[in-house]
């Protein structure tokens, strides 16, 4: 999937569309971005030695697993994230590396979501994050029930 395709799933544009590719693979999305230098959260994390902000590299997980959600997701909806959990970093993220995901769903409660994944670059694991998200009418917000 190209970002015009991923365009008709994600409600996110411009900068903070954060995926190049994504594409299905079983129950996978494997996504890739390459991180180009000149991104806004760049600017300043950190001046003489960038690194791509830990919360940069959830939310392309995240983008990642929101495609597998193909036809779930209408103009009229929007994924926002419910919680991260266990996320681990392994290695920073730079300039010029294409960072890539694998991510899974592992189960869903209603218009919530549960998923995990993990970032690469070059093949060497860079984060791994258990997530969950909730598929919202953009003029709501979502609340669990205990």
């Amino acid at each position: 999937m190209t970002r015009e395709e991923i365009m008709n799933i994600l409600p996110h544009r411009n900068s903070m569309l954060l995926l190049d590719e994504v594409e299905k693979v079983g129950d996978e999305a494997h996504g890739k971005y390459t991180v180009k230098g000149t991104e806004f959260f760049l600017d300043g994390h950190f001046p003489s030695f960038p690194i791509v902000p830990g919360v940069i590299l959830c939310e392309i997980l995240a983008q990642s697993a929101c495609v597998l959600l193909d036809g779930t997701i209408s103009s009229d909806k929007l994924p926002v994230y419910a919680g991260l959990d266990k996320v681990r970093f392994r290695s920073p993220v730079r300039p010029g590396d294409t960072f890539e995901t694998k991510c899974r769903i592992t189960r869903s409660k209603g218009p919530f979501y549960f998923g995990e994944g993990e970032g690469y670059v070059d093949g060497n694991l860079a984060i791994s994050a258990s997530f969950s998200f909730c598929i919202t009418d953009k003029e709501s917000v979502c609340s669990q029930k205990s």
